[in-house]
Parts: structure tokens; C-alpha cells; sequence
């Protein structure tokens, strides 16, 4: 096949890694919403709560950077979770231009009740738990991967 031709089965959607992470994802978005349903949490707040319960007390910028979300998508969901009692914003004393934010206890208590849903999930996958880390740590690669590269410009250029 010369380099200017596209062997065409490239461009079938089934065999587009992206498609089947996107499949995955979104798979897991519902399983998620379902389950989150009992702590009143959507997914992007049990995002936010995971890296609370984890580190304490973060600054806004902190958790964006973590979860990969911008403030125009974080704002809001923080709002949410602080007008449901389940977290406090502060403007730091230090830099007024910096806000951080914490657990409140109902918060922090509603970490028991989340401690469960990992099990559920895993259960749901149908993979065991040595399945489930090394498919994590390859979906962890392959990130790392992605922001370290740009698109190629031709398939020749994939190696």
C-alpha cells in the first residue's frame, strides 16, 4: 500500500480506540449516576468530593488541575455542592484572587457512604481486581502518553 492511500478499515468506528474509550466512558457515567443517586452526588461532584476526602482542604485551581476541569465547569458544581452543605469555599487571607475549599462534616460523613460504591462497581465490570488495576494503569499510560504527543500528521507517522 503506498503511503498516500488509507487502508479504509482505520476509519470503520469499531476499530477506533477512541470510540470504544469514549463507549467505556460513557457506560461508566451511568453506571455511576445510578449509584450516585443514593448520596444525592452527580458524577462530576463525586469527582470533586474523591479529591476533598483524598487531600483536605484545596484551592479551586488545585481540583481543576486534578480532575482536568476549567473554573467555567468547576464554579458551578462547586456552588452546587456548597449549597447543598456538602462543602465550603473560602477566599484565601493570603491572596484574595485564590479560593479554597473543604469538606463540611456532612461532607466528610457522606465519605462512609461513598466507600462503598467501588466494590459495586468493580463488581459490574466483571473483572477481577488484578484486571481492573493493570486495565487502570494502562488507561494511565496511554494519558500520559496523549499529553505528551500531538496528532500525527499521516498514519506513515505512527511507527
Amino acid at each position: 500500500m503506498s503511503e498516500d492511500r488509507v487502508d479504509e478499515s482505520w476509519l470503520r468506528l469499531d476499530n477506533q480506540i477512541c470510540f470504544a474509550l469514549h463507549a467505556a466512558s460513557r457506560a461508566f457515567n451511568a453506571l455511576y449516576r445510578d449509584a450516585l443517586q443514593e448520596l444525592g452526588l452527580t458524577y462530576p461532584q463525586y469527582l470533586v468530593m474523591l479529591v476533598l476526602w483524598e487531600d483536605g482542604e484545596l484551592g479551586v485551581k488545585q481540583i481543576g488541575e486534578r480532575l482536568r476541569l476549567d473554573s467555567g465547569t468547576l464554579s458551578p458544581l462547586l456552588k452546587r455542592l456548597e449549597a447543598n452543605g456538602l462543602v465550603v469555599r473560602e477566599r484565601s487571607a493570603a491572596d484574595e484572587r485564590s479560593v479554597t475549599v473543604r469538606p463540611t462534616a456532612a461532607g466528610a460523613a457522606l465519605r462512609e457512604q461513598a466507600a462503598r460504591l467501588p466494590v459495586r462497581v468493580s463488581a459490574a465490570t466483571g473483572l477481577d481486581l488484578a484486571e481492573i488495576i493493570d486495565l487502570r494503569d494502562r488507561v494511565n499510560r496511554l494519558t500520559a502518553a496523549l499529553d505528551a504527543t500531538t496528532l500525527p500528521a499521516s498514519p506513515a507517522d505512527c511507527g
